[in-house]
């Protein structure tokens, strides 16, 4: 059988979006990475289900790019709501996901999207940490003499390290390293933030299950929030990554808002064998 879908990109941050209609959509862990590999495949960050809901506009699955589902994605989220949003012609929709149901609204620029996160997790237990502890300044040294990180849940669980240089900050050894930490029980995305003003800091993200991305919505979401936690920035700041700008809130009522740009690239058909699960 064959599919259609949809390639698309959130500053860079790319997805495959499968509108899975009357047909469940049941990718193996396999069949996540044969899409997902940029050799062979088609290439992406995460695999994306856009299915009917009796609670919402639409029920949204993500996958990683190692096959395995996550429960959020910040920018998948705007590209999914994107389409919904031209499906239905509304300027606002919730989309159900494992998290909760999301407010997606339209902005007056086009092809720019709002999602309201909802609040974050701050507690230890709602990141998950494998043991009490004060998520806001978390004891974890990794020998670069940095302050100790802060972790967020956004639906799924951050780590964020305030550095002083993100571009010369190790990404990649140690964002593998902090990932499978015994620490997080669920592994972890790590993020690699610099303040560089009360409403803008430069971010670089190790996501788990993909490695280093051109951005991460979550991942800046929950770098606004763990930076607000320790006063270093105001409740509203634009997040600097290599793909591009997101603009963070976290609003008074505790709800965390991301707004930022959706591109389409292509669209084609899945030729897809699924395993049932």
């Amino acid at each position: 059988m064959t599919r259609p879908f949809v390639k698309m990109n959130g500053l860079g941050n790319d997805f495959v979006v499968v509108e899975s209609g009357s047909q469940p959509f049941a990718p193996s862990p396999e069949d996540v990475r044969v899409i997902a590999d940029r050799d062979t495949g088609i290439g992406c960050d995460q695999l994306i289900s856009i299915e009917p809901s009796s609670r919402a506009e639409a029920f949204v699955r993500f996958w990683n790019a190692d096959g395995g589902e996550v429960g959020a994605c910040g920018n998948g989220t705007r590209c999914a709501g994107w389409l919904v949003l031209q499906a239905t012609g509304r300027d606002s929709i919730a989309l159900e996901t494992v998290g909760g149901l999301l407010e997606v609204r339209r902005t007056a620029t086009q092809q720019r999207v709002t999602v309201d996160m909802g609040p974050p997790g701050l507690g230890w237990r709602d990141i998950p940490l494998a043991q009490p502890m004060d998520a806001t300044e978390v004891v974890l040294d990794v020998g670069q003499g940095w302050p100790a990180p802060g972790c967020v849940s956004m639906g799924n669980p951050h780590v964020v390290f305030f550095v002083p240089d993100a571009e010369a900050a190790p990404v990649t050894t140690i964002g593998p390293m902090i990932e499978r930490h015994p620490l997080f029980p669920e592994r972890v995305n790590v993020g690699f933030a610099q303040i560089k003003a009360r409403d803008r800091i430069r971010l670089k993200v190790w996501e788990r299950g993909a490695g280093l991305t051109r951005a991460c919505g979550t991942g800046a979401c929950a770098a606004l929030v763990a930076a607000r936690r320790r006063g270093l920035v105001d409740s509203v700041a634009t997040i600097e990554m290599d793909g591009g700008d997101l603009r963070i809130r976290w609003r008074q009522d505790g709800h965390v808002l991301m707004t930022g740009p959706v591109t389409v690239e292509f669209i084609g058909r899945l030729p897809l064998a699924e395993t049932p699960q």
